[in-house]
C-alpha cells in the first residue's frame, strides 16, 4: 500500500472500531475488549509506518474535493509533516495503553461497551485533526472530540458531579468555538479555500486581511479546547470521569488538540504581533495561577488536572515566541509522562476501591502497597518537574530557551514583550511545578492519612502499562537531537543560562516544599488531629495554641479531612484558600455571565406567561364570550324571536329616516 493509503486508515481504524463495538456490545460482549484494543493497536503500528516512511522530509499531502460547493471548495486532504506524523504516533501510544488499561480498570463496569467505543471515536476525532489539510474536515474531528468528551466525563453519570462536569466542559468549550468557526469562515475568505496550504501561502503573501482578528478568533476556540485562561476552568471538574479517560483527554487528545491547530498554522498567528502578545499573556496568567491552584488541591486528580494546564501553558508560551519546535517537544514528552501520572493515580485509587479516596490527605504510605505506581509516577513526577536527565528537562527547557532568545534580542520571530512574558512566568512557574510534584509525592507516598482498604493486587494490563510509559517518561528528552529535523530545524538543545536557572529554581521549589513538610509534620505530631482538621485555614502556631488551650480529642471522623501535615497550606498561607477554588474564576463568570442569563430567562418567562400568553387568552376569551350571549339568546320561544325581529326592523327604519332627512 502507498503512504496515503495507509494514513487514511490511521484514522479509520479506530473509528470502525467504535462502531463494531457500539453493534456487537450487548448481542457479542465477548468482542468487546478485542475491539476496543486491536483497532486503536493496528492504527498505532500504521501511524509509526508512516511517520517512518515520512522521515521528517517533505509533507505528504494528498486532497480530493468532497462536493462541489460554488464558492470556497471543501476537500479531504491529507497534509503529514514531521509535526503531524509524531503527534499521531503519541496519540495512538496513549490510546493503546488507555484502552488495554481500562480493560482492567473498568472490568466490572456494565457500560464499558459504550465506553470503549467512545473512546475510540475520541481517537479517531484527534489522528483526524492531526493528519488534516482541510480546516472544515478538521473541524469536523475538533466537534467530534468536544461530543466525545461529554459522554466520557460524564460517563458515572448516577452522579451529579459527573453530570454538572460533562455539561460544563461541552458548554465552556462550545463558548470558544464559535468565535473559532467564524475565524475559519474568515481565514478561507481570504485564502479562497478552506485547504491549509492555501491559507498558509495566502498569509506568506500577505494576503489575509484582518490578521488580528481573525488570529484572536482563532484563539479563542484553542482556550476553550486547550483549557488555556480564561476557558480553562472544566478541566478540573471534568477529572469526575474515568481515570483513564483523563489520560486520554490530558495526554494525547482534546486539549493537544489545540495547541496541535496554533503549531501547524502559527504563520497566521505571526502576522499579528499584538495576537502573538496576547497568546503569550495568556500563557503566562495559565502557567502561574493553575501552579498556584495545584499546590492548594487535596484531590491528586485535580492536582493533576491543574498540573496539565500549566504545563499547556508552557506549549503556548512556546508558540507566542514563534517555536512550534519547541511547543511540540513538550507536547510530545508532556504526553507520555502525565499519562503515566493519571494512569498511576487510576492504580492507587483501582487500590483503595473507591473514587472519594483520590483525597491525598487519606493516604497513607501507599509506597508499600502499589510499589508500581509509587516508582513510575515518581519518574514521572521527575520529569514533570523537569528535572535532568528526565524528559521534562529538556522539552521544558527548549520552551525557555526560545523565551530566552526573543526575550534578548537573538531572534525576532515574535515580539521583545512576548518573549520576556513567557521567560519570567516560565521560571515562575518552575518553582511552582517542582513544589506541587514534590507535595503530592510526599502526601501520596508518606502521607499520615487513614488507612484505605486493601484490595488486592492490581490487574497486569494495568501496571504493565505504567512500565511502557515510564520509558518515554524517562528517555524521550534525549530525542532533543534528531527532532529538529523533524520540525523547522531550529536547534533544541538546552540553553546554559535557562537550564542552570530553570534547575535550579526546580531544586529550590521542592526542596522547600520538603521542609515545609518536616515542619508541619513535626507540628502535627504534638498537635492534636481534631484541632488541625477544624482550623483548615489557620496558621499552623495558633492552631496549636489553641488546641493546647482547648484540649480537643485528638481523633475522630472529622481529622480525616485534613492532612496536618499538607506543606501547601504552610508554603501559600492566606492565598490557600482563594488557590483551592481556582481564585474565584467560576464564581467571577457566574457573575457576569450565568445570573444575567439567568435574569434574562426569567425575564423572558414572565413576559411569555403574563404578557403575551394574556393577548393569547383575551383572543380566546371574546369569542367564547360572544358564544355565550348568543347561546343565551336561543331560547327556543317564537314569540321571542318574531318580537326581537320586529324591534331589528323598527331600528332600521328609524335609521333610514334619520339618514334620508340628514341628507
Amino acid at each position: 500500500m502507498t503512504t496515503t493509503t495507509l494514513a487514511v486508515l490511521v484514522p479509520l481504524l479506530p473509528f470502525l472500531g467504535a462502531v463494531a463495538g457500539l453493534l456487537l456490545g450487548r448481542t457479542a460482549p465477548g468482542f468487546v475488549r478485542p475491539l476496543a484494543v486491536l483497532p486503536v493497536l493496528a492504527s498505532l503500528a500504521l501511524a509509526v509506518t508512516v511517520a517512518v516512511d515520512q522521515g521528517g522530509g517533505l509533507a505528504i499531502t494528498s486532497h480530493t474535493e468532497l462536493t462541489p460547493t460554488g464558492s470556497v471548495p471543501i476537500e479531504l486532504g491529507l497534509h503529514i509533516d514531521g509535526f503531524a506524523a509524531l503527534v499521531a504516533v503519541l496519540v495512538g501510544v496513549v490510546a493503546t495503553c488507555v484502552q488495554i488499561y481500562s480493560t482492567g480498570y473498568l472490568r466490572d463496569d456494565p457500560r464499558y461497551p459504550s465506553y470503549a467505543a467512545l473512546v475510540s471515536l475520541f481517537t479517531s476525532a484527534m489522528l483526524l485533526v492531526v493528519y488534516s489539510g482541510d480546516l472544515m474536515v478538521l473541524l469536523v474531528g475538533w466537534e467530534i472530540m468536544g461530543i466525545c468528551s461529554y459522554f466520557l466525563v460524564g460517563h458515572y453519570w448516577e452522579t451529579p458531579e459527573a453530570r454538572a462536569a460533562s455539561l460544563k466542559a461541552f458548554l465552556v468549550t462550545k463558548l470558544g468555538d464559535v468565535p473559532f468557526l467564524i475565524g475559519l469562515f474568515a481565514l478561507a475568505t481570504d485564502a479562497g479555500s478552506f485547504r491549509i496550504t492555501a491559507v498558509l501561502g495566502t498569509v506568506a503573501s500577505g494576503g489575509l486581511h484582518h490578521p488580528t482578528v481573525v488570529a484572536l478568533l482563532l484563539l479563542a476556540g484553542v482556550a476553550g479546547k486547550s483549557a488555556l485562561f480564561p476557558l480553562h476552568t472544566w478541566l478540573p471538574d471534568a477529572m469526575a470521569g474515568p481515570t483513564p479517560v483523563s489520560a486520554l483527554i490530558h495526554a494525547a487528545t482534546m486539549v493537544a488538540a489545540g495547541i496541535y491547530f496554533v503549531a501547524r498554522l502559527l504563520p497566521v498567528f505571526q502576522a499579528s504581533a499584538a495576537a502573538m502578545v496576547v497568546l503569550a499573556v495568556m500563557a503566562g496568567v495559565t502557567m502561574v495561577g493553575s501552579g498556584f491552584a495545584a499546590l492548594a488541591q487535596d484531590d491528586i486528580k485535580r492536582v493533576l488536572a491543574y498540573s496539565t494546564i500549566g504545563q499547556l501553558g508552557y506549549m503556548a508560551g512556546a508558540l507566542a515566541v514563534g517555536d512550534r519546535g519547541a511547543a511540540v517537544f513538550h507536547l510530545l514528552a508532556h504526553g507520555a509522562f502525565k499519562a503515566l501520572l493519571f494512569l498511576a493515580a487510576g492504580v492507587i485509587i483501582h487500590a483503595s476501591g473507591t473514587n472519594s479516596l483520590a483525597a491525598m490527605s487519606r493516604m497513607k504510605d501507599l509506597r508499600l502497597r502499589v510499589p508500581d505506581a509509587f516508582w513510575t509516577m515518581t519518574v514521572a513526577l521527575l520529569a514533570l518537574a523537569a528535572i535532568p536527565p528526565f524528559s521534562g528537562f529538556f522539552s521544558k527547557e527548549a520552551v525557555l530557551g526560545a523565551a530566552e532568545h526573543v526575550a534578548t534580542g537573538h531572534t525576532e520571530q515574535a515580539p521583545g514583550a512576548s518573549g520576556w512574558i513567557v521567560l519570567v512566568t516560565g521560571l515562575v512557574t518552575a518553582v511552582l511545578t517542582a513544589a506541587y510534584a514534590t507535595r503530592l509525592w510526599l502526601l501520596a507516598f508518606r502521607g499520615h492519612g487513614a488507612e484505605a482498604p486493601d484490595h488486592g493486587r492490581q490487574p497486569v494490563t494495568m501496571t504493565a502499562v505504567l512500565w511502557v510509559l515510564a520509558i518515554p517518561s524517562l528517555a524521550f528528552g534525549l530525542a532533543f537531537g534528531p527532532l529538529p529535523d523533524w520540525f523547522d530545524g531550529r536547534d533544541l538543545t538546552p540553553v546554559l543560562a535557562t537550564s542552570v536557572l530553570g534547575t535550579g529554581l526546580a531544586l529550590v521549589g521542592g526542596i522547600v516544599t520538603y521542609g515545609a513538610w518536616r515542619h508541619t509534620t513535626a507540628l502535627a505530631s504534638r498537635v492534636p488531629l481534631g484541632a488541625v482538621a477544624a482550623h483548615p485555614d489557620a496558621d499552623a502556631g495558633r492552631v496549636e495554641a489553641e488546641a493546647i488551650a482547648s484540649h480537643e480529642p485528638a481523633y475522630g471522623d472529622v481529622a480525616q479531612a485534613t492532612d496536618p501535615a499538607d506543606p501547601g497550606r504552610l508554603l501559600l498561607g492566606p492565598l490557600h484558600r482563594h488557590a483551592a477554588v481556582g481564585f474565584h474564576l467560576d464564581t467571577v463568570y457566574s457573575v457576569l455571565f450565568v445570573r444575567p442569563v439567568q435574569a434574562g430567562a426569567t425575564l423572558v418567562r414572565f413576559l411569555d406567561r403574563e404578557v403575551v400568553d394574556t393577548y393569547v387568552r383575551g383572543a380566546g376569551a371574546l369569542p367564547r364570550w360572544l358564544g355565550t350571549a348568543v347561546r343565551r339568546a336561543q331560547t327556543g320561544n317564537v314569540q321571542t324571536y318574531v318580537s326581537a325581529l320586529l324591534a331589528g326592523t323598527v331600528v332600521l327604519v328609524v335609521a333610514a329616516v334619520l339618514v334620508a332627512t340628514g341628507a
